[in-house]
Formats: C-alpha cells, sequence, structure tokens
C-alpha cells in the first residue's frame, strides 16, 4: 500500500492559480483507502474549489491511476471533459500523478497535470486510518535473515547488524517510545529456533541497485 495524504488546500490552490477550469482525477486503491482520492473526496475538492471560483469540468476514479491502459482507455472515453478543462488535478500519488501526465499525452491529451498529494511511504494497514512503514523497497531484502522484521526501516538507524550500544530495556535511544528494531529481531529468531543468525554479519547492501529510475520486465513480456 502506498501511503499518502492531501496536500494542504492553500498549496493547491496556489498551484492552480491562473487555470479555472480544471479535471479531478483519483485511484480506487491507495488513494481511496488513504481517503485522499476515492470518490467521497473528489466529491469534496470539486466543492471547495468551487467555493474558490473553479469549475470542474469532470472528474474520475481510475482503477487504479497507475496502469497505462487504465488511463488511456478512461481518459479516451473522457476526453471531452477533460480537453475542456484547463488542467487536471490529480489526487492520487506520484506515480499515479506521472501515469496520468505520461498516458495523456499518449493519446494527444496535453494538459498541465498537478498533484494534490503527497507520497509518504508503503505501509502497512494497521486498522482504518492508521497505517505503518514496514518495508523501505531496497531491492537487496534481508527478511529471510532478520525473522521477517526489517531492519532498513524498523531501527531509526537503519542498521544491518545491531543493535547499536545505545538501545535500552528494548527501547530505542532516539525515540525512547520507539520499540529497537534489534531486540524485536533477537526476540523473534529465538522464538523460531533461529538465533545463530543474529551472529552473522551482514555484509553492506549494493546500493547500486537503488539507481534509479529502476524497472523490471518479466521474461514472458521481453521482446
Amino acid at each position: 500500500m502506498i501511503i499518502q495524504e492531501q496536500k494542504p488546500f492553500d498549496e493547491i490552490l496556489q498551484s492552480l492559480e491562473g487555470e479555472e477550469k480544471i479535471f479531478l482525477v483519483g485511484c480506487s486503491l491507495c488513494a481511496t483507502t488513504c481517503q485522499v482520492g476515492g470518490e467521497d473526496q473528489l466529491k469534496e475538492m470539486e466543492g471547495k474549489l468551487k467555493e474558490k471560483g473553479k469549475s470542474i469540468t469532470g472528474w474520475i476514479v481510475l482503477d487504479p491511476a497507475c496502469q497505462a491502459v487504465e488511463v488511456k482507455k478512461k481518459f479516451r472515453e473522457r476526453k471531452e471533459e477533460i480537453e475542456k478543462a484547463d488542467s487536471i488535478l490529480v489526487m492520487a500519488c506520484g506515480g499515479g500523478a506521472q501515469s496520468v501526465r505520461e498516458n495523456a499525452e499518449r493519446i494527444k491529451i496535453n494538459k498541465i497535470v498537478h498533484p494534490g498529494v503527497n507520497t509518504l511511504f508503503q505501509g502497512e494497514i494497521i486498522r482504518g486510518g492508521h497505517f505503518e512503514e514496514r518495508c523501505s523497497l531496497c531491492s537487496e531484502c534481508v527478511l529471510e535473515q532478520t525473522g521477517t522484521i526489517c531492519p532498513l526501516t524498523r531501527c531509526t538507524k537503519g542498521l544491518l547488524n545491531g543493535p547499536c550500544g545505545g538501545s535500552s530495556n528494548g527501547k530505542c535511544e532516539v525515540d525512547p517510545d520507539r520499540d529497537c528494531a534489534w531486540d524485536l529481531i533477537y526476540k523473534r529468531l529465538k522464538e523460531i529456533g533461529q538465533l545463530e543468525k543474529m551472529s552473522e554479519i551482514r555484509e553492506a547492501k549494493d546500493y547500486s541497485k537503488l539507481m534509479r529510475p529502476r524497472k523490471l520486465i518479466l521474461e514472458g513480456d521481453k521482446k
């Protein structure tokens, strides 16, 4: 799940300065779950923008916004409404906003695209409206060695080998309210009978794998 939050309305309004007609885009997956880009949020944004003198030519919740085929298909269907707009406001993650721009251009719809959301992190849904980061998308997963608890994400210092000398009573020295990730890892490995993994020295990660932009093409789709 890509966790995100809506940008402050004043910031959104400033980005739309000089533009009167706006087309709104949301996303049925992450943005809807995070309550920033679902149907209800688009209707709310429509009302707020109208109060500020903006005109909404239409809106759509893509399923999802990061799917190129979906963007092109739905934008072709709504092309007349989109063409009437001065710009497109995307209430979805940064990936969704870029997908909207790129795929709109591919079908000859060239509009200014504004992001209405700040993309925060990849997270776990703890319960409704409560999200916590669990994975740093590092491209070189160490969960097998750490009892499926990610030290890069859960340790405030991102230590691959721990714990550090500052942890105390299972708590982090940087944030005393936060559990020490390496204490959690130790307890988990002990519980599953794999405590010997604590003595393994994990080498520095190959950060060349984080060179951006990254891409993946599945074997059957390589041409």
